[in-house]
């Protein structure tokens, strides 16, 4: 099933576009990167796919669950781990709000959404610091619970712009192992924007890479597991 599918998408900042006739499908039930370097619109393509941004013309269709509502998707935005040390808030109350969308007006929780925030933090290995500040954790630390948070809202679609950012490097492997158990074993669909192609490529079902041609336009190709590269204008 396709999750999201894009045809001619233009769009840019001012009057200079950055993704120009871009045509692409991802289908649900995988685990795919999108890679390439500075300034290759990585992050604008994320937005484009999930409707956060609106293209300049061509069309952007998301996937829609049976009962007609887009499916829950759990977003961590790059470098969305830079709190302050200052941060009055605990661990494991960051992470059960994600859990508020499936909450009453009191937002009183019952055994399985606690047990569900636990699973989150244990999950990233973060349940030890449940009670921590989390001003006083480490960069890859305050990364590691704001995954976690967002595996709490029970996502159909998880999206992670630069995920493994202040993570060692087995912090790293164990959140691409972690994803790729994810899509295999629950049916999910994780979307990862990456710099650490070399880590993570064996864990991943397509992959997405920008690349400037000679003419400075950005061509994007997109490698399945089962099959060879092809090109589509970006």
């Amino acid at each position: 099933m396709i999750l999201t599918s894009m045809r001619n998408v233009v769009f840019g900042y001012g009057n200079e576009p950055v993704i120009h006739n871009l045509s692409l499908d991802i289908h649900t039930g995988q685990f795919v990167g999108i890679t390439g370097p500075n300034g290759a619109a990585k992050t604008t393509l994320l937005k484009l796919m999930l409707g956060l941004l609106k293209p300049w013309s061509g069309t952007v269709a998301l996937y829609r669950e049976a009962d007609g509502r887009r499916p829950v998707i759990g977003y961590v935005p790059q470098q969305v781990a830079s709190f302050n040390n200052g941060f009055p808030s605990k661990v494991i109350e960051l992470v059960r709000s994600g859990c508020y969308s499936r909450l009453g007006l009191f937002r009183r929780f019952s055994a399985e959404q606690e047990a569900i925030v636990e699973r989150s933090l244990r999950q990233v290995n973060m349940w030890e610091f449940r009670n921590r500040r989390i001003g006083e954790l480490s960069g890859g630390q305050k990364q590691r619970i704001c995954i976690a948070r967002a595996l709490a809202q029970e996502p159909r679609v998880l999206v992670l712009d630069e995920p493994a950012s202040g993570m060692d490097l087995e912090s790293r492997t164990g959140l691409y192992r972690l994803m790729r158990h994810y899509v295999s074993s629950h049916d999910r669909t994780v979307i990862m924007v990456t710099h650490g192609l070399e880590e993570s490529r064996s864990y991943l079902d397509t992959l997405i890479s920008l690349e400037r041609k000679e003419s400075g336009d950005w061509k994007c190709l997109i490698t399945n597991s089962c099959s060879a590269h092809f090109g589509q204008e970006a």
